[in-house]
Formats: C-alpha cells, sequence, structure tokens
C-alpha cells in the first residue's frame, strides 16, 4: 500500500509518519501553511524530515485561512492560556480551544489529502490524531476519521481510507513509541 501522510511536523505527525514510513510501500507528505502562526518552522522541519528520508514533499497552501478568526491564525489576537491546573477542567479546555479552531482544518486538510490519493493511485492517507486533542477537538477523535472513512466510499472512486495510528495514545505513549521507532524527533516540536 501507499500513503500520504499528513506532516505538520509537529510531535504526533513525525511519530505517525515514521510509523508510515515503516509499513508502507511509498510515503508522500503534505504540509498545510495556511497562515498558521508556526508555518516557518513547520515548513523548515517538515522539509528536513522529507529530506533526511528521501520522501516527496507537496506544500498545500490555503491563503483564505489566514482571513479567518483563530488566534491561530490572526497575529493581532492574543493565544489562549492555560495554567496547568486548568488543563483538566473540560468547560475551560473547551474555551480555551475555540480561540484556536481553524473552522472545519482536518476536514479540508483530509479532502485535500484524499484528492492526492485518488490522483495518483495511493490506497491510505495517515494523520497524527491522538486522544488527548480529540478532548477539546472533536476533528481529532477515531470518531471522525470512521465518519470521514464512511464519507469517503462515496467521495472518491478508489478504496481510500483514513489511519489514524495514535488515536488512541497520549502524549507520553506517543513519545514513547516514537523513541522505540525512532522517529524524527529531534525534527519536531
Amino acid at each position: 500500500m501507499k500513503a500520504f501522510v499528513l506532516l505538520s511536523s509537529g510531535l504526533d505527525s513525525a511519530v505517525a509518519f515514521k510509523k508510515a514510513y515503516d509499513e508502507f510501500e511509498e510515503v508522500r507528505c503534505l504540509t498545510f501553511d495556511y497562515g498558521q502562526r508556526a508555518r516557518l518552522r513547520e515548513l523548515q522541519y517538515s522539509r528536513k524530515i522529507c529530506a533526511l528520508y528521501r520522501v516527496k514533499q507537496y506544500i498545500i497552501r490555503l491563503p483564505w485561512y489566514e482571513k479567518f478568526g483563530s488566534a491561530l491564525t490572526q497575529k493581532r489576537k492574543k493565544m489562549p492560556v492555560l495554567r496547568e491546573q486548568a488543563l483538566d477542567n473540560a468547560s475551560k479546555a473547551r474555551v480555551s480551544a475555540s480561540g484556536v479552531w481553524v473552522p472545519a482544518r482536518n476536514t479540508v486538510f483530509l479532502g485535500v489529502a484524499a484528492s492526492y490519493c485518488e490522483n495518483f493511485g495511493f490506497e491510505a492517507i495517515v494523520a497524527g490524531f491522538d486522544a488527548e486533542e480529540a478532548d477539546t477537538f472533536p476533528d481529532n477523535s477515531s470518531q471522525f476519521v470512521s465518519s470521514f472513512n464512511a464519507m469517503l466510499r462515496y467521495g472518491t472512486m478508489r478504496q481510500i481510507k483514513v489511519l489514524a495510528p495514535l488515536v488512541e495514545m497520549n502524549k507520553a505513549e506517543i513519545v514513547a513509541l516514537g523513541i522505540r521507532i525512532k522517529a524524527p524527533l529531534e525534527w519536531s516540536w
């Protein structure tokens, strides 16, 4: 099988990338530039990962997202900050998450990836969704992945499937996996 990996160079995507690299016949990467604050680091680090593993990378620019009202893309908006004791408070976490929510971001990313899969004859999309982020961002959950896969049965002519190998894992488990499989953690953040 062949897979496109959503690679931002964040911890989760770097570990998901290495897992896919080890398991698939061919891997290519999609990196999105949507005006996010960390875009320069994401582009630099993801390019380094792709160069190290000699994997083809496509940079997808989504400039219209820069005009949306998320603190993730609007530098004039303050990034929400949660104190450590508030991290386990679901209502405070939801308020914080709403400040950095980019509307339908993972839906758009997976839709673009499905197009690339269909065009190049690939069967899988690998995303670094994890259990902790799914608590506040529903588009990181296993339910979202299942629903998107159901949509792909009708939205594509090929049998493309989204795989999220970290979706049931927390950050500590992801780090442990990354160390075990020798993921490029030095190029993640």
